[in-house]
Parts: structure tokens; sequence; C-alpha cells
């Protein structure tokens, strides 16, 4: 993707796609990375560390119980009961995924548990290219369902210790109201309380990411887990290293049984996460796997303090 940035540096979007004799995909991640580099703003946005290597499922989980083992990391996640003692379910997907970086990113921006909704939680979903309106409604009411009840605990792996944390994402529900009732001003409650276990773990391992990036990633959720790992783990790296395509599969496609599909299937996702950040310096063998190298964070350190 690096080659992609240059030509956009040097040719401009019509000419870079001219050049790159572009499909489906590749229009998607020269569209992308031109919106990252002509970005002015510089938003940032939160998500906790530990989903660099533990992060929710994409597609929507048959047991009541989910787990992800990401080395020194492993989060579990178990399904919340209703009203008749039946699992609501986990939440899963990027709809999943946004609605809990905006949780993340209100509560260490403002630094406070408690997050106000209403037309500012419909305002950054639109901006994140994700209008609420019918279907996507119905979704998004879904996840928040799914995220409101679900309970947490990651363990950490440190020095021949194992560390236990256990909690939830929200102390309080975050139900969207129905919206077929017209006296209800807002599709949120107003305000919403994170865990306070999982609120002190933000504080203490936030990851700050571009807001920019994560909106021209927003459809895709392996490809918000990858810019999410990259993140993490590229500015920290005081030497290059090799990661297999079993190591990658382990992490972020334990449900493939063959790993040529999971190859075939990462690859999209993994160039357009390497879209949104130009400062990543990776290089991907067919046969091998990846070698990521020692490269910038996609937030400079001037910009991390947010507003």
């Amino acid at each position: 993707m690096a080659d992609v940035h240059h030509l956009l540096l040097q040719h401009g979007l019509d000419e870079t796609r001219r050049l790159q004799n572009i499909d489906k995909n590749s229009r998607a991640c020269v569209d992308a990375a031109h919106e990252v580099l002509c970005d002015e703003q510089q938003a940032v946005g939160i998500a906790h560390a530990g989903f660099a290597m533990a992060a929710l499922p994409h597609k929507k989980p048959k047991s009541p119980v989910w787990e992800r083992d990401g080395g020194p990391v492993k989060l579990l996640i178990e399904s919340g009961l209703d009203a008749n003692k039946e699992p609501v379910g986990i939440p899963y997907g990027s709809v999943a995924r946004l609605i809990l970086l905006y949780l993340q990113t209100q509560a260490v921006r403002n630094k406070s548990r408690q997050i106000e909704l209403g037309a500012s939680m419909n305002a950054w979903l639109s901006a994140m290219n994700l209008s609420i309106g019918g279907k996507t409604y119905n979704l998004v009411r879904e996840q928040s369902r799914r995220i409101s009840r679900c309970r947490l605990t990651f363990f950490r792996s440190d020095a021949g210790n194992q560390y236990v944390s256990n909690g939830a994402f929200v102390r309080d529900a975050i139900f969207p109201l129905d919206p077929s009732n017209s006296d209800q001003q807002s599709l949120w409650l107003e305000v919403v309380t994170l865990d306070e276990s999982f609120y002190n773990s933000l504080i203490q391992h936030p990851l700050p990411l571009r807001e920019v990036a994560i909106r021209q990633i927003s459809g895709r959720s392996m490809a918000i887990d990858l810019y999410i790992w990259l993140a993490y783990r590229l500015h920290v790296l005081p030497a290059p290293v090799k990661v297999t395509w079993a190591a990658l599969k382990s992490q972020f496609g334990p449900d493939y049984k063959e790993l040529r599909f999971f190859r075939r299937d990462i690859i999209p996702s993994l160039n357009l996460a390497l879209s949104v950040y130009p400062e990543a310096i990776v290089t991907i063998d067919d046969r091998q796997g990846l070698t990521l190298f020692p490269s910038p964070a996609p937030v400079k350190e001037r910009n991390r303090r947010l507003p």
C-alpha cells in the first residue's frame, strides 16, 4: 500500500485510479487512502488496547460464550440474559465495534464513566458512514442490547503470572428507544455509564486511532480489527518481526478450517487497513505471511491529547 500513498501524493486521486488499473477492492483502498491523506482535522478516537489482541466476533455466534485468544491477552464474552432468562447473544460485526469505539472515545475524552448519547451518538454513527434509519436502526438496536447485557473476562499473562479482570462494557442498558413512538425525542437514552472495571482498564490502556481511518473502514469488521492491531504493534517494535499466516489465522480467523481460505479472505481487509494507515511499513508474502517493521503510530504524539 506504500505505492498507493506515494502515487496519490505524486499524481492525485484520478491519475492513481488510472495507473492502478483498479478493480473494486483496489478502488476502495485508493479512495480510503486518499481520504486519510487529505484529512486536516486529525480527529482522534480511542480503543482499549486489549482489543488489539482479542476482538469481538465478526459473525453472529451460535454459542452464548465467545472466546478469543490473542496470546498474552485472552477475552471471554458471555451473553447476558433477558427477562425470560434467555441469552440475548454476543455483540458482533462492525456496528458493535463502532458503538464501542464511540463509548470509549467519549469516556477518555471527558475522563468520565458517564457518556451522553442522544443526538451526539446518532451524529457520530452517521459520521462513520452509518446512517440511522430503517434496517440499520434495527441492527444498531440489536447490537446495543447485546453490548448492554454481556459480561467480560480479560485474562492477561505477564512474567509467568495470570491477571484476570471481570466486568462488562456498561453498567446501565443503552437500548435505543422505539422510533415508532412519536413522543420520544431521541433514539437513545440521555446518559450511559461504563462499567467501572472496564473504564479503569480503558483509562490505563487507551489506544489512539484516527477517526478518519475508522470512517473509511467502518463497514469491514476485519479491517477494523487489523487496523487496531497494527496501530498497537508497529510503533513499539524495536526490530522487524515476521508473522506467519498460521499465527494470523490463530488470532483473526480461528473459525477457518483451512489456512488457504483464511489467507484469501484476509488479504483484502489487510490491504484496506494498510490503506488508512499510511505510516505503516508492512510487507506481505503470499506464502510466508507478513513482516512488520518499526513504524510511526497512526496518531502523532502531539495530537494524542483529545479535545
